[in-house]
């Protein structure tokens, strides 16, 4: 069930008034919580919606953020220090208000008697699936602290994974972005004052020229249409990419796409053996694990090999023989995983494989930028340089007529 956030006000038993938020199912639930905490209650109301300026405040946790939360956690709970000690310590020295204000209600939660587990997942957008069962496994296990400890490796190592597809990304954007912009102000305001100068000259201009001064002229005149043509476009890939059929049609060409394809196929193999080992390790059951793992698979023909994969182990079938079948898994991966099976050391293998993939990004992300590098200097050049030659070349039969 969704929740809302209540605003409340009331007395403490020495007579302070308080105030404060708080997330529950209903009004009653809010009452609930006070009392536990002896505070007499003098309102309760539902909290205006916010209106959402991104630049005032970011109420996103990233994953760096929970990994360094969840370090400092597990670091504390080894120490001995009570679960609540714990959370007010760390909600106190956090600088993002809405991960501080989430940390403070699971806190008022744990108070109040809810496990660790059932606090957590009170805050799906900051606690996934797989940190909440995790936790849960940890507290049903009484190894609390060796959980916190393993999802904080977990954590930091999908931090670095996901740094590192998105600095693949980056360096050709950025070049993209600056050949298209140059070529954009050429044809715009600089291929203008060289087609008044050649009309004055008068006579035929040479081909090149010609094209590129058409599309100066179309750039110029039909701005606002390429602009419109442009929006629309990517409202409607987005439109096409929120339907289930259209995000597995782009994934799948994003996985067949070359040297980038390598890098997302290698990446999400990494995730998907990082997350599986560590959940599997902790103790939840395999099915629910691979559940979860789905979920953060973050490429829709992944999950659906997954969701697969899950249906045959319902059905008795080991893990190995539906991704073999699946297609999308490298036959080494799915070796290792078969071999694990046997051996009863699934966990383990399934780390060894994550920690080799984490490697084959790294390689493949050199080797990415390694071919973008030429790459985008023959495309500069090309667009760049193919402009400057158009321009130059009436000159040269100017100069030709002036010495002749």
């Amino acid at each position: 069930m969704s929740t809302t956030t209540y605003q409340w006000k009331g007395k403490s038993a020495k007579g302070e008034t308080l105030k404060g938020e708080y997330e529950a199912q209903d009004q009653r639930e809010v009452g609930e919580y006070l009392r536990k905490r002896r505070i007499v209650i003098t309102s309760i109301s539902k909290k205006p919606k916010d209106i959402n300026i991104s630049f005032l405040e970011k109420k996103s946790v990233g994953v760096k953020d929970l990994s360094v939360f969840t370090r400092q956690f597990a670091t504390m709970v080894n120490a001995g220090l009570p679960l609540v000690q714990c959370l007010d310590v760390l909600g106190r020295q956090l600088e993002k208000p809405h991960f501080k204000s989430v940390v403070q209600q699971v806190m008022a939660d744990v108070e109040g008697g809810s496990t660790l587990a059932e606090a957590l997942e009170k805050h799906p957008k900051v606690f996934s699936d797989l940190f909440v069962n995790m936790i849960a496994a940890g507290e049903a296990g009484g190894i609390l602290d060796v959980i916190l400890a393993r999802l904080a490796v977990f954590l930091e190592k999908a931090d670095a994974l996901q740094r590192k597809v998105k600095g693949a990304m980056t360096y050709p954007t950025i070049v993209l972005t600056v050949a298209g912009g140059a070529c954009i102000f050429m044809l715009m305001f600089v291929i203008p004052v060289f087609a008044k100068m050649f009309s004055d000259f008068g006579g035929t201009l040479p081909a090149p020229t010609r094209i590129v001064m058409g599309f100066s002229d179309f750039l110029r005149d039909y701005w606002w249409a390429l602009g419109a043509g442009s929006v629309i476009l990517t409202v409607a890939y987005k439109q096409f990419r929120a339907t289930k059929k259209g995000r597995f049609l782009t994934d799948k060409a994003a996985l067949r796409f070359p040297i980038l394809g390598n890098v997302l196929r290698k990446s999400a193999v990494a995730r998907f053996t990082r997350t599986l080992g560590t959940l599997i390790g902790s103790g939840v059951p395999i099915l629910q694990g691979l559940e979860i793992t789905a979920k953060t698979a973050g490429n829709m023909v992944i999950k659906e090999a997954i969701d697969h994969t899950a249906t045959s182990i319902s059905q008795g079938d080991t893990i190995a023989e539906p991704l073999k079948a699946s297609g999308v898994f490298p036959p080494m991966v799915v070796q290792m995983i078969s071999i694990g099976e046997q051996t009863g050391a699934l966990d383990e293998m399934l780390s060894k494989i994550a920690d080799f993939y984490d490697d084959e990004v790294d390689s493949a992300v050199e080797a990415l930028t390694a071919a973008i590098e030429p790459l985008m200097i023959v495309v500069m050049g090309t667009m760049v340089g193919g402009m400057l030659v158009a321009m130059y070349l009436p000159m040269f039969k100017m100069s030709e007529i002036v010495g002749g």
